[in-house]
C-alpha cells in the first residue's frame, strides 16, 4: 500500500425530484446528504448502514451510474461529473463495480468469454487475440478453469457466477472497485471462499475497494476503515478498529447491537481443515 489518496470524496449531494399527481404534490428526497471522505490506494473503504440509508445512490454515483446533484468526485486524479462532462473511456477504466446479484449482472446469452472480453472490446483497441489470452488469465486468477470460457451463465453456480462478475470488472485492470453487497446472496462458506479471492487479488493487483454492506462481520474482515451511514449521512468515520471497539455514534452503537454476526474468520478455518481433510 502507497498510502496516497486515490478517491476523494467532497460535500456530495444526490436529490431526487418526485413529479407532482393530482393528489399529491412534486417535492424533493435528498438520498445523500453532504458525504465527504478519502479512500488510500489499495486499502478498502466499508460502507455500512440498514437499507434505505444511502449506501447504493453513493456506489451508484461513485461508478457513474447516477449523476452526483451537487458535490465532488475526484479518481486518482480525475473528476468525475458525468453530467456536466459525460462518462469517457478513461473514467470507465479507472471505475468498475460488482453487483450483489452475479446472474442478474451476466447476460445470459453471452458466453462467458464474450462477457470477459466486451469491456476491452469497447474501451480499448486491444487485438482480439490478446483480448482473449487476457480473458483466459482472468479466469484462472479468479479460479475458474479455461473450459469455461465458453460456457454460458446459468451453467455456473451463485460462487462461480460472482467470480465471474469479478474477473469482468478486474478486466480494465481499475483503480477503483465498488463492490454493492457481494457476497450477500450467498451461502456462508461461498461467501468465505469469495472473501478471501477478493483479499488475494487486492494484494496482487494492488486494487482498492469501496465495499458496501450490511453485514457486520463480513465488513470487520476485509476493511481497513468504516464509514456508517444513516438517512443519507455520514454519522461516523474511522478505521475498523475504532469503530468496531469504541463506536461514537448512537446509530452506530444501535446498528452494532441489533445485527447477528457469523464469524467469517472461524469459516475460513473450517474450510482449511476440509481442504486438508480431503
Amino acid at each position: 500500500m502507497s498510502g496516497d489518496t486515490i478517491l476523494k470524496v467532497r460535500d456530495l449531494y444526490r436529490v431526487y425530484e418526485t413529479k407532482a399527481t393530482m393528489f399529491r404534490k412534486a417535492k424533493s428526497l435528498t438520498a445523500v446528504k453532504g458525504v465527504s471522505f478519502d479512500v488510500e490506494r489499495g486499502t478498502t473503504l466499508a460502507v455500512v448502514g440498514e437499507s434505505g440509508c444511502g449506501k447504493s445512490t453513493l456506489a451508484r454515483m461513485l461508478t457513474m451510474i447516477d449523476a452526483q446533484s451537487s458535490g465532488s468526485i475526484e479518481v486518482d486524479g480525475l473528476p468525475i461529473n458525468i453530467a456536466k462532462t459525460g462518462i469517457s473511456k478513461e473514467m470507465r477504466q479507472r471505475v468498475q463495480i460488482v453487483f450483489q446479484n452475479p446472474y442478474g449482472s451476466l447476460n445470459p446469452r453471452q458466453k462467458i468469454g464474450d462477457v470477459l472480453e466486451e469491456p476491452l472490446l469497447l474501451n480499448t483497441d486491444m487485438p482480439a487475440v490478446e483480448r482473449r489470452d487476457l480473458a483466459l488469465q482472468m479466469l484462472q486468477k479468479v479460479g475458474l478453469q479455461p473450459e469455461h470460457y465458453g460456457r454460458y451463465p446459468h451453467m455456473f453456480s451463485g460462487g462461480q457466477r460472482q467470480r465471474i462478475a469479478i474477473a469482468r470488472a478486474i478486466m480494465l485492470k481499475p483503480k477503483l472497485l465498488v463492490l454493492d453487497e457481494p457476497v450477500s446472496a450467498l451461502d456462508l462458506s461461498v461467501q468465505a471462499q469469495i472473501l478471501n479471492l477478493l483479499k488475494d487479488l487486492q494484494d496482487e493487483m494492488g486494487l482498492t475497494y469501496v465495499f458496501i454492506s450490511h453485514d457486520l462481520s463480513v465488513v470487520r474482515y476485509l476493511s481497513d476503515k468504516v464509514m456508517v451511514m444513516y438517512f443519507g449521512e455520514v454519522v461516523e468515520y474511522g478505521t475498523r478498529d475504532e469503530v468496531f471497539n469504541a463506536p461514537q455514534h448512537d446509530y452506530t452503537k444501535k446498528l452494532f447491537a441489533a445485527t447477528p454476526q457469523a464469524d467469517v474468520a472461524s469459516i475460513r478455518k473450517r474450510l482449511a481443515l476440509k481442504a486438508d481433510a480431503a
